[in-house]
């Protein structure tokens, strides 16, 4: 009883004060843990969303942001692979149960309006870009998206194969006005600089396109308008252009900072699928310069492990160096 009671408190609160989607996870995750021995740590954006909607003033990220384990293709495809068995023995568990109560209570607490609303602060724009790259041994990982391809509009594909072992620019949106704001940062009028670097390095650099519509006749419109998006997006990009339904979950959003589904998100992602470099809504100040600097970084990061792995052990070169001389 005093636990459904603070609970229900809570939600009041929530329901009465005019506090951020972000805040709102924090509140509930605090009631569900307060008698718990879990205590659920910051968040890396804490300090980049503010407690008010008019107080909200983006600030730059101070921390990586991202998942703590490498993805795998195959992941978070929304798809339920259990066995009948395995489904009666969850339906009968009661954590399991306890589990499903929190994610329908996160649900109901959020507000349907809530993003529109935030849009009118700095046009929805959730936090700053880093000024510096996070450092590789400190980065995060970008999730495995499972969704259809321009390339194979039938057949769902991975992200994490066509991220792996390349440079990324990857573009997340979910509708024309964040595609847009996508645009201020990757575009060539907006970021020619961006393009001269990438046509430079072709075999190593790349940009990707994720397009997120969990509305199945959002979803159905998109595909009817597929060849439109394939003519005016050269063909060996069509490969990199997805377009996700399902397996986008609130915690993996909350991960790699997604506060807001109305909003377009940049990420520059590595060769080993880690976040370095993050931005958000419309870009602002240094933002493009600092993609552009981000992505020369990571393709000098890229050539030293290159000759670290081509060049021979110090020990071989001294070994030949006599053999040669006896042989002279």
């Amino acid at each position: 009883m005093i636990n459904q009671s603070r609970t229900l408190r809570y939600l009041s609160v929530i329901s009465e004060a005019r506090i951020c989607t972000k805040c709102q996870y924090r509140l509930l995750r605090t009631s569900a843990t307060h008698n718990g021995s879990k205590i659920t740590p910051p968040s890396p954006l804490a300090e980049a969303s503010s407690t008010k909607d008019e107080e909200h003033n983006p600030k730059p990220l101070n921390r990586p942001i991202g998942l703590a384990t490498p993805p795998k293709a195959g992941q978070n495809s929304g798809l339920d692979t259990r066995t009948w068995r395995q489904r009666r023995s969850d339906f009968l568990n009661y954590d399991k149960h306890i589990e499903r109560r929190k994610q329908l209570t996160k649900q109901v607490a959020k507000p349907y309006f809530r993003e529109w609303t935030n849009m009118r602060h700095h046009k929805g724009k959730s936090f700053l870009s880093n000024p510096k790259l996070f450092r590789a041994e400190r980065a995060l990982y970008f999730p495995n998206l499972h969704g259809v391809t321009l390339a194979s509009p039938k057949t769902p594909q991975d992200t994490t194969p066509v991220l792996k072992y390349k440079i990324s620019v990857v573009s997340v949106f979910s509708s024309t006005w964040a595609e847009r704001q996508v645009a201020t940062f990757i575009s060539e009028n907006e970021n020619a600089e961006l393009h001269q670097v990438l046509k430079q390095s072709p075999q190593v650099t790349q940009r990707v396109n994720v397009n997120i519509e969990e509305n199945a006749l959002k979803a159905g419109l998109i595909r009817l308008f597929m060849p439109s998006i394939r003519r005016r997006i050269s063909k060996d990009a069509h490969g990199r252009y997805f377009v996700v339904r399902r397996g986008m979950t609130d915690d993996i959003r909350d991960a790699i900072g997604l506060l807001n589904g109305k909003v377009g998100y940049v990420y520059l992602v590595d060769e080993a699928c880690r976040i370095r470099w993050a931005g958000s809504g419309k870009a602002e100040g240094d933002e493009k310069e600092g993609l552009v600097r981000g992505v020369k970084r990571l393709l000098e990061e890229w050539t030293k492990n290159r000759q670290k792995v081509t060049a021979p052990p110090v020990e071989a070169v001294e070994d030949e160096v006599p053999k040669a001389a006896a042989a002279a």
